[in-house]
């Protein structure tokens, strides 16, 4: 479709409508954008003109959105946030190479930072866009180049390429490990156990398959973050059954310990996503190629393989 003019609505128009329709007053938006009421009233009903509705009905000397105007209020805001993204994004980078990718925020914080160094030397003047995304959403509503995904390869109008499989671990404190008795198998049943929201039957499943009594496998502390169950097991709560390549700092500097080599591999795992609008970005595929790279293969003395979501 051909954009003309005449469909194009003005960004100062734009503003003026948002600003008067969120303060609910064409003062306070005449103030905030350092113009004057009536110059605010002009660029409404020149926008309400172009548009073909009413924005506002005045009641009482008051100004309240009419019901056009209560539709059109989020798109309005939609369409300033995505232009002041892209401004930005565009500033980023003097030689105007970006790449915008959304995370889940343990695995950016702890497996995928630390690495980024990596990438950067390898790709120098890229300016890189990172946002914590924990479950799937719209590209075409949150214009990103891409994103990293846990789960089955299925997410809407996109393409999702596998990065890795998720294997996790038993671990502890040392001093927790240090006041407790019995083998490792029974310490663990007795727990306490420390849970993942979206990992629910993790712990039964490792139980099963380990050979022990998982009648207590849900009890115990729940969070929605690997990096909560990190912090709490470093804290003594318990034990935690967390993937390796999300503690490689606490294990160098001994906070925490692997107390079991026999590891729980999920059905699910980790993808990198991409609009199908993004099908042919170069340095998308870069990237995916240099995270694949980095993705080290574990070698646990038993491995064992889990049903849980």
């Amino acid at each position: 479709m051909t954009i003309t003019r005449r469909r194009t609505l003005d960004i100062v128009k734009l503003q003026a409508f948002e600003s008067a329709a969120r303060l609910g007053s064409f003062t306070e938006a005449a103030r905030e954008l350092n113009l004057t009421q009536s110059a605010i009233s002009r660029q409404i009903k020149e926008l309400e003109h172009q548009l073909g509705v009413a924005l506002f009905e005045r009641i009482r000397k008051r100004v309240v959105l009419s019901g056009a105007g209560r539709r059109f209020f989020p798109e309005a805001r939609k369409l300033l946030e995505q232009l002041e993204r892209s401004t930005l994004r565009v500033m980023s980078s003097p030689q105007g190479t970006t790449l915008s990718i959304a995370t889940l925020p343990t695995f950016g914080s702890r497996w995928l930072i630390p690495r980024l160094p990596d990438f950067f030397e390898k790709h120098p003047g890229v300016a890189l866009h990172l946002s914590s995304h924990s479950k799937p959403f719209d590209f075409s509503e949150t214009p990103l180049d891409g994103a990293i995904h846990y789960g089955q390869p299925i997410w809407a109008q996109a393409t999702c390429r596998f990065i890795c499989q998720e294997e996790m671990f038993v671990v502890a404190a040392p001093n927790f490990l240090d006041q407790r008795k019995g083998s490792v198998l029974e310490q663990i049943v007795k727990g306490p156990l420390l849970h993942l929201d979206t990992r629910p039957g993790a712990w039964s499943d490792w139980l099963t398959l380990a050979g022990a009594d998982d009648s207590a496998a849900y009890r115990g502390h729940r969070f929605d973050q690997f990096s909560m169950i990190i912090g709490a097991v470093q804290s003594g709560m318990g034990f935690g059954l967390v993937p390796k390549y999300l503690i490689e700092r606490e294990l160098a500097d001994k906070s925490l310990e692997i107390v079991s080599d026999k590891s729980l591999v999920t059905e699910n795992a980790y993808y990198l996503v991409a609009p199908l609008s993004e099908q042919e970005n170069p340095l998308l595929e870069s990237f995916y190629n240099w995270m694949i790279s980095k993705v080290a293969e574990p070698q646990p003395a038993q491995k064992l393989t889990s049903k849980a979501a």
